[in-house]
């Protein structure tokens, strides 16, 4: 097998763990907490933490790796439009999904915290909820807008890079 098929498939099986962990977590989290049991949702809430770490973040690390590795054994210059699209919206998702990961965390110590005391939870975890959801929006947009550009290809102008 050739360098740049391994280093592509490396890269197709990164991305699909970004998207599928991501679309993944989303729908545990948002089913946990349609239960509106604290219990519930902080015991999803610490599986939905390692999840992110261990595969996500495995991933975001892999990617530009991998991907720097493919533009090179393919001959692809990385000022090509598309690449540098995709790298930007690479981090534009990062600038979303950070902030998720803290979130996560503190919705998780939130739910534990009302579970163990036999409370509702607080206001201040449907707040992180709520910013949660949407923070999810852009990143996923920008994902699906990576595969996109990934597949597609198009040429695109970077009038900033001449």
């Amino acid at each position: 097998m050739s360098a740049d098929i391994v280093f592509k498939l490396a890269h197709v099986i990164g991305a699909a763990v970004l998207l599928g962990t991501g679309a993944g977590i989303a729908f545990f989290m948002l089913m946990a907490h349609r239960t509106g049991d604290p219990r519930t949702i902080a015991a999803v809430a610490r599986i939905v933490v390692i999840a992110d770490y261990v595969f996500t973040a495995s991933a975001v690390i892999a990617q530009p790796i991998t991907g720097l590795l493919l533009a090179n054994a393919r001959g692809y210059p990385l000022d090509t439009g598309w690449i540098v699209a995709s790298v930007g919206l690479y981090l534009w998702t990062g600038v979303w999904w950070l902030p998720v990961i803290w979130m996560q965390s503190r919705m998780r110590a939130l739910a534990q915290a009302a579970a163990d005391a036999g409370e509702p939870l607080p206001a201040r975890y449907h707040k992180l909820f709520r910013l949660w959801f949407a923070f999810g929006f852009p990143a996923f947009a920008a994902v699906i807008a990576i595969f996109w550009l990934m597949i597609a290809r198009p040429r695109l102008g970077v009038w900033f890079l001449s």
